[in-house]
């Protein structure tokens, strides 16, 4: 089982590797998404669905992950960065339903994913709230939630400014 939840938790190794494996596990959920929606034409309202049965796994397993570790929000864990960089991709995706440009779509992914990294470092509040004051698995994922629902706020503020 802790076997399942190291794999799970770490998205199968991506956390282990040296050097941001954040950033690392973001772009393969970026990518992993875009095959699923673009090349597998899977509906969107179908993987969030996923999404938020992964967001309540996660907050079992990574609090199973961390229980015996003195760092409560270790760098290996990245499922949480998947649960983030989800959120906004997901809702871009079920906003524009239909066909869309590749290109389009590939400008967008390429933007929420460097918005999803700048929001996920800089942790402004209330991320930094979760990430500050809840040393167990609800902080380390809602710290990661509230990155994806910034990018998500900013880009509804740019497609009302820009329309």
């Amino acid at each position: 089982m802790n076997k399942i939840i190291f794999l799970f938790v770490t998205m199968f190794g991506i956390g282990k590797l040296k050097k941001i494996p954040g950033s690392y596990s973001s772009l393969v959920t970026t990518f992993f998404l875009f095959f699923l929606f673009h090349i597998l034409k899977i509906n969107p309202n179908i993987v969030l669905i996923c999404i938020i049965l992964i967001f309540f796994i996660s907050l079992y397993a990574v609090n199973i992950y961390i229980k015996n570790l003195d760092n409560k929000d270790p760098k290996e864990v990245v499922i949480d960065e998947f649960i983030g960089q989800s959120i906004p991709i997901c809702m871009y995706e079920i906003a524009h339903e239909g066909t869309k440009e590749v290109s389009n779509v590939l400008t967008f992914y390429f933007i929420m994913f460097i918005l999803f990294r700048i929001f996920d470092i800089t942790k402004p509040y209330p991320a930094s709230y979760y990430d500050k004051n809840f040393k167990n698995s609800f902080g380390v994922i809602m710290d990661d939630v509230c990155a994806g629902l910034y990018v998500v706020a900013v880009l509804v503020l740019y497609m009302v400014f820009s329309s």
